[in-house]
């Protein structure tokens, strides 16, 4: 009996191992197998998500974070001056974005997975602005203006988050750009002490990570 009972132990144990060590394909969009035209990287549908459904109608195919295609059109510049706050007056504003970019994808996204997918975009396509800020992208420092005045409108008179096509696209976004003027950018001095708070900023954060 206790032989009989060993054996099943060993043939369960088997089944079990060959299921946990069967690698999962895991539709076209497994890490290693992104649907690709080309080329290019596609995240449409990805891993049979519907969620993910026209994913890259956004900012097109191996466009994944928006900087590859970007067209910049400056319709304001130096018209609008910053005006320096306290510095924990900026932080309150940028944390609130942040809880709400949280909100927005916690609450309108219910796949996992998607809400991976979704925040890396975000992640990447908002870190283009550090290349921005130390002047290595080419690019002019400012904000789109008609993308920005959708922000009152990502809350209804409910208190919910609005559901509404706003009505552009990830490649729209850089063809109103306002550049701010008043900083204390020069070209001589600038580069190198940029350069100094990027890399002490970056070793603050390796140092708690």
């Amino acid at each position: 009996m206790l032989a009989k009972l060993a054996l099943q132990f060993v043939a369960l144990s088997s089944l079990l191992v060959g299921v946990i060590s069967t690698p999962v394909l895991y539709g076209s969009g497994s890490s290693d197998s992104l649907a690709r035209r080309g080329n290019s990287i596609s995240f449409n549908h990805w891993g049979g998500h519907a969620s993910l459904d026209n994913f890259d109608r956004f900012y097109g195919v191996d466009n994944f974070d928006g900087s590859v295609h970007f067209s910049q059109v400056v319709e304001q510049e130096s018209q609008v001056v910053c005006h320096t706050q306290a510095i924990e007056i900026i932080q309150q504003r940028l944390v609130v974005l942040q809880e709400m970019a949280k909100r927005i994808i916690t609450e309108q996204i219910c796949e996992v997975e998607t809400q991976t997918i979704v925040f890396q975009q975000f992640h990447a396509s908002f870190g283009s602005f550090n290349h921005d800020l130390r002047r290595i992208s080419g690019h002019r420092v400012g904000f789109d203006s008609r993308i920005a005045n959708h922000f009152s409108e990502l809350v209804d008179e409910r208190g919910l988050i609005s559901t509404h096509d706003f009505g552009f696209s990830g490649l729209d976004v850089g063809k109103h750009t306002v550049v701010v003027g008043g900083h204390n950018w020069d070209d001589f001095r600038s580069p190198y002490t940029v350069e100094l708070a990027h890399r002490a900023a970056r070793n603050a954060i390796v140092s708690i990570h």
